[in-house]
């Protein structure tokens, strides 16, 4: 990655400061099936396993973690992603800080895991961070949801929020290295659907680093769109809610070395 495209990739990452309230409000959820995978095996004879949520955004993976009555920190790069967690999940403790620079002690959590974030990391730098943060048999778990273009409304739907993107989407590629330190990654997929108005749909297209970091106009140009989407779509409308369906596509690898 040259020094352009890093800059290009913060740029983007930075660019969820602006949408923080409705990344909270509109952006799905995780199964609890697939943070089950993630976990399994991790706890401790003492008390709570340690889990820091990396990346926590708004803390859309963090409730599932909470629920699971875990010892969570919650870290993430944006101040204004934290405070939507904190406002939402005030028991969590949440610092600042990124893949690359994780504000915790060495050997310090039972196992880290990373929700629809490791396409934003620099892989060697996070893969020695998350080595470093692990104790000996940690757990690292990932998942990512992506949205299952089978459905021909979703497909349309992704058409559209890619539009003239200039970064690869996230779901073309989900080959995560952490890093010799980890042992072989396995791979599990969870099929599910969230539930959201149609008229919704602008708003939740609005959330991509992509809309967020084009100019106005060519923004609203495509968020146009996504309204005529949801208002002539057959499967669309008249329906005040729908199902949109996803795939939470996970890995998982423990800390060996």
């Amino acid at each position: 990655m040259t020094d352009d495209d890093r800059s290009h990739r913060a740029a983007r990452a930075a660019s969820f400061d602006q949408g923080a309230e409705a990344y909270a409000r509109v952006r799905p959820g995780y199964p609890a099936d697939a943070v089950g995978w993630l976990l399994d095996g991790v706890g401790t004879a003492s008390g709570p396993a340690r889990v820091l949520d990396l990346a926590a955004g708004t803390g859309r993976l963090t409730e599932r973690l909470v629920a699971r009555d875990l010892d969570v920190v919650a870290v993430d790069a944006s101040r204004a992603m934290l405070s939507e967690l904190a406002a939402r999940l005030p028991t969590v403790e949440t610092r600042v800080g990124t893949a690359e620079s994780i504000p915790l002690a060495d050997g310090s959590v039972d196992a880290v895991l990373v929700a629809t974030a490791w396409h934003w990391f620099d892989e060697a730098a996070a893969g020695r961070e998350l080595a470093r943060v692990l104790r000996p048999g940690g757990r690292l778990g990932i998942v990512r949801n992506d949205r299952d273009s089978s459905v021909e409304w979703v497909a349309a739907f992704g058409d559209l929020l890619h539009h003239g993107d200039d970064l690869q989407r996230p779901e073309e590629t989900f080959d995560p290295h952490p890093g010799a330190a980890f042992g072989p990654l396995g791979r599990a997929d969870f099929p599910w659907a969230d539930t959201i108005a149609p008229v919704g749909l602008r708003a939740l297209a609005g959330t991509r680093s992509h809309l967020l970091t084009l100019p106005d106009a060519e923004r609203q140009a495509i968020l146009d769109q996504v309204d005529r989407l949801a208002a002539t779509h057959p499967d669309l409308v008249g329906r005040e809610t729908v199902p949109l369906p996803y795939v939470a596509r996970c890995v998982r690898a423990d800390r060996v070395a």
